[in-house]
């Protein structure tokens, strides 16, 4: 069903009708009367002739799939812990960049500015843009020595971020997504060449609460599970909000899911503030997280941080040998203070391993935590 769109909405998709390719064909299915089936991401959306998915940024044209290419709508060099990437390169900094739109809506979403902007005409972030090439030689200048897509869904957009990486992979930088995890299996094997790094805002674990946010459960646990099974680094993300995802029995819920997953996946616990349209519920303390993260451990996890509240969560900024409970990276916010770690990632104190993307050279302790806009 056509869908009522304001003039600017209408301007900005103008706008994107010249920054775009046709769809890998490992996530399209060609059906007949020029219909498609997209698999980038988990809605699967049947998408006819003249139309465009839930996500608005993947377009039939004349049974011809058309997905984003050649721009970026936001792009920083900032902390990989903002990532927040706990187990990989803990010092360094990251090239994200993202594209405009989302396959979701959530209230809260703190970077609603690209990914509602063909939802929400008080975003409307205009595209900039950008080649891979381009991207990839900013990431050498700044010797970051990883590039995340970020800002909007990046699965959505996953043959930019594929046509990205793979320049970036022969340049020796390691890549990774910053997603809901609302996959399939199609899309991750598409990516699973190219991405090393994922983690997945796991927001609730109640089927009702997903289709507030204009998805369901079933499909974001499955992408955490095949992730783990396909060997990608995984890190899951939970933002506490009051009253909406943190009872005990939705946070054992997913601690214990997790832990059946992998006991050694790092957990995220991470405050919440009002932010977009969700403002009605109380902003998290850091009672709240150190409480989420104690289930989390309850539940097996061998790795449980808190976010979002430096300095106010005792040692859940910080990663412990889970053998001796040595303190191997310790953390302030986005500022590593210390890293004890041997240079193949084990405690130095009784040499248990430390599952994650670890080097010493990619370590600059104290380093000030401050995003930098870059220009392409």
């Amino acid at each position: 069903m056509a869908r009522k769109r304001s003039q600017a909405v209408l301007s900005l998709e103008q706008s994107l009708v010249g920054h775009t390719v046709p769809a890998a064909e490992a996530l399209v299915d060609r059906l007949d009367g020029n219909r498609v089936r997209c698999h980038a991401c988990g809605h699967r959306c049947l998408v006819m002739d003249g139309l465009d998915g839930i996500c608005r940024v993947r377009h039939n044209r004349g049974g011809t799939l058309h997905v984003p290419h050649g721009y970026v709508g936001a792009l920083q060099v900032d902390p990989i812990e903002k990532k927040p990437f706990f187990h990989a390169f803990p010092g360094r900094e990251a090239l994200s960049f993202g594209m405009l739109g989302c396959d979701l809506h959530c209230g809260y979403c703190q970077n609603w500015l690209t990914s509602q902007a063909l939802r929400d005409e008080a975003s409307l972030s205009p595209p900039h843009d950008a080649t891979a090439e381009q991207l990839v030689a900013l990431a050498k200048r700044r010797a970051a020595p990883v590039m995340v897509s970020t800002y909007n869904e990046p699965l959505i957009t996953s043959e930019w971020a594929v046509e990205v990486f793979a320049r970036a992979r022969e340049a020796g930088i390691t890549c990774g997504f910053v997603s809901n995890g609302n996959g399939t299996r199609r899309v991750l094997d598409y990516l699973r060449p190219y991405v090393q790094l994922y983690k997945v805002d796991l927001k609730s674990f109640r089927d009702e609460g997903y289709r507030q946010l204009g998805g369901r459960l079933s499909p974001v646990l499955e992408t955490i599970r095949e992730l783990h099974a396909l060997g990608f680094w995984v890190e899951i993300v939970t933002l506490l909000v009051p009253g909406w995802n943190d009872s005990e029995e939705e946070l054992r819920g997913m601690a214990g899911f997790l832990a059946s997953v992998s006991p050694d996946i790092p957990w995220h616990v991470s405050a919440y503030h009002r932010d977009y349209k969700m403002r009605e519920h109380a902003d998290t303390s850091a009672a709240d997280l150190v409480r989420a993260a104690g289930w989390g451990k309850d539940a097996g996890l061998r790795y449980v941080y808190a976010g979002n509240l430096p300095g106010r969560v005792g040692p859940l900024e910080s990663t412990p040998c889970p053998s001796c409970a040595a303190v191997v990276v310790e953390r302030s916010g986005y500022t590593i203070l210390s890293q004890a770690l041997t240079d193949e990632g084990r405690c130095p104190a009784c040499r248990t391993a430390i599952p994650g993307f670890w080097s010493r050279t990619a370590v600059h302790p104290a380093r000030a935590a401050v995003a930098r806009e870059v220009a392409p």
